[in-house]
């Protein structure tokens, strides 16, 4: 049975994940290549990428057939110090989201595309851990609560102003990464208030069976991220510490259907739970190596189009 669900990516397959990075591809670039993928719709991508303004971005959309999935936060959510520049992406960010046309809504779908999706990062200590859940440091009470508060105050801006649902991402790297990190957080932020957006890839690099992990916390997954895990590079990258990014550099991300994650049991979990929504490709790499992407990119499609997603 086919997944009722619209394919989409998002600009870290071009290996954009932080606006001021040197060696990005321009955003036009980015949008050609999804089209030209016969991919259905992106992600924003990091704050600051794509300009937030309806006669540029969403012109260029609209000459292409595209539409803006979610939008993004990947910024430090710990520090008490960022919650007013967090909440001015927020603010900033469902703001133009809202105002485009609205993605389609799938049959099985719990809540209406575009989503918020909200991920932790930017903490050294946890970045050069990734992946390495007993090495990992993890936050003490006090520091937990600032971040769900900071989680909290982006979430509810999102549903309260803009009735845009904010599904959190565990992430290599950051404080929300391990089967700990979720349990916790899914214990302590009301499903009234987010939701999850869960990435194989994330989690299969930090030690979890992905169909396991959607299957154990499906009552709160509003949203999927599909990405492949080279496991030869997988496993010489776990051999010592190591960024998270930096492992991205080397390849340990690849095309959907070419790495070692169980793509059967993703798609019969799916359709038995009657998933529909948005599925976005996340292939993390190096900029440099964006030259890949659109190749990789239609590998993916193809892959998923005949594994009935």
């Amino acid at each position: 049975m086919n997944i009722r669900a619209t394919i989409a990516c998002g600009p870290t397959c071009w290996g954009v994940d932080d606006a001021s990075w040197p060696n990005l591809p321009v955003w036009e670039r980015v949008l050609d290549e999804t089209a030209e993928a016969g991919l259905g719709g992106l992600e924003l991508g990091p704050y600051g990428y794509f300009p937030l303004d309806l006669e540029i971005t969403g012109k260029a959309l609209a000459d292409r057939g595209l539409c803006i999935v979610a939008g993004t936060i990947f910024a430090d959510l710990v520090s008490p110090a960022n919650r007013e520049a967090l909440l001015h992406q927020a603010d900033e960010i469902c703001d133009f989201i809202t105002a485009l046309p609205q993605p389609e809504t799938h049959a099985g779908q719990r809540y209406s595309a575009p989503y918020l999706t909200v991920m932790d990062f930017g903490h050294p200590e946890r970045d050069v851990t990734a992946g390495h859940s007993d090495h990992a440091p993890r936050l003490d009470d006090g520091q937990w609560a600032g971040m769900l508060g900071n989680i909290r105050a982006i979430a509810e801006l999102a549903r309260d102003r803009y009735a845009v649902r904010a599904t959190i991402h565990p992430h290599a790297g950051g404080y929300i990464e391990f089967a700990d990190d979720i349990a916790r957080l899914v214990r302590d932020i009301d499903a009234d208030t987010a939701g999850l957006c869960l990435d194989t890839g994330h989690l299969t690099y930090a030690g979890m069976d992905p169909a396991a992990v959607l299957e154990r916390y499906w009552d709160r997954v509003d949203y999927i991220h599909f990405k492949d895990i080279d496991f030869d590079v997988y496993g010489q990258v776990m051999s010592r510490p190591m960024l998270f990014f930096e492992a991205c550099a080397n390849g340990v991300m690849c095309p959907i259907g070419h790495g070692g994650i169980d793509y059967d049991a993703i798609h019969d979990l799916l359709s038995r739970k009657g998933y529909g929504g948005y599925i976005t490709i996340e292939q993390d790499r190096d900029p440099s190596d964006a030259g890949a992407t659109l190749g990789d990119l239609i590998a993916s499609r193809d892959f998923l189009r005949q594994s009935g997603f």
